[in-house]
């Protein structure tokens, strides 16, 4: 599969530690099958996430418990979003294949640098994709098939510390 058919994101490279808008980039179904769900899970480390609505998609929001609390705003976070679900709700509003859609969410970046990976769940009417492999050290995303998408943390600067 050509390299422009993944789910991957809009934007590769941000800060540490600060807000981040994740726009999932959709470019096709499943074959001819319309895509009537995707799932994003949550990378460890990214906090806070919020998604964007979408007309003629509902929404569900998960959370778990950390195992390691944070402070946020002089609250203590004992839960979070772990992954974050848009499906269509009528035949009408799903994805065809001859289009191409985003679904958006904003958090806040990992404090580490590094890359995270967003692995993604392409749910057609005949068929799924799961975008959700990360490359073993050596290995380029270019090398998977299935690729989950990429999120390159550059080091923080001394303002990265609370953005919204």
């Amino acid at each position: 599969m050509p390299a422009f058919a993944h789910v991957v994101l809009e934007y590769q490279v941000a800060p540490a530690a600060s807000s981040y808008k994740a726009s999932f980039k959709v470019g096709h179904g499943c074959g001819a099958a319309p895509t009537r769900q995707i799932v994003v899970e949550i990378p460890a480390g990214v906090r806070g996430a919020r998604p964007m609505p979408k007309p003629g998609w509902a929404l569900e929001v998960q959370r778990e418990k950390l195992a390691q609390p944070y402070t946020s705003h002089g609250r203590s976070i004992t839960e979070d979003v772990v992954r974050i679900t848009w499906t269509a709700k009528t035949p009408d509003d799903m994805l065809q294949s001859a289009h191409y859609d985003e679904f958006v969410l904003v958090a806040t970046t990992p404090e580490q640098a590094g890359t995270v990976y967003w692995p993604v769940r392409q749910v057609c009417t005949e068929g799924r994709s799961d975008w959700a492999e990360i490359p073993k050290p050596g290995q380029e995303l270019s090398d998977l098939k299935s690729p989950a998408a990429a999120l390159e943390i550059l080091p923080g600067g001394s303002a990265a510390g609370h953005n919204h």
